[in-house]
């Protein structure tokens, strides 16, 4: 009922930059929180940023200062800059939405993730 699609990753320098985007479509009444999460190898998928349709963000420590989430209401997209880009940033990097659907109820998405390597 509702699809996102990740586009922006790719492979980068260390210290290099990457912008990520996450459009959302399908039964979309509205969208609540929108985020994006990331899932290196061998470990967990942890937060790395969110942003509620009222424009509030949050941060995961490691990246703030580095990452700077933001999100388009009317096109129902999320971005995330990435700047400073180091080896440990190597992940897939997942689209996370809360919607409430046209039939009023609620579901949580996600995207099918978007690699993102940094290396020289």
């Amino acid at each position: 009922q509702v699809q996102l699609v990740e586009s922006g990753g790719g492979l980068v320098q260390p210290g290099g930059s990457l912008r990520l985007s996450c459009a959302a479509s399908g039964s979309i009444f509205s969208i609540n929180d929108m985020g994006w999460y990331r899932q290196a190898p061998g470990k967990e998928r942890e937060l790395v940023a969110a942003v509620t349709s009222g424009g509030s963000t949050n941060y995961a420590d490691s990246m703030k200062g580095r990452f700077t989430i933001s999100r388009d209401n009317v096109k129902n997209t999320v971005y995330l800059q990435m700047n400073s880009l180091q080896p440990e940033d190597t992940a897939v990097y997942y689209c996370h939405a809360n919607v409430r659907l046209k039939s009023r109820s609620y579901v949580t998405v996600w995207g099918r993730g978007t690699l993102v390597t940094v290396s020289s």
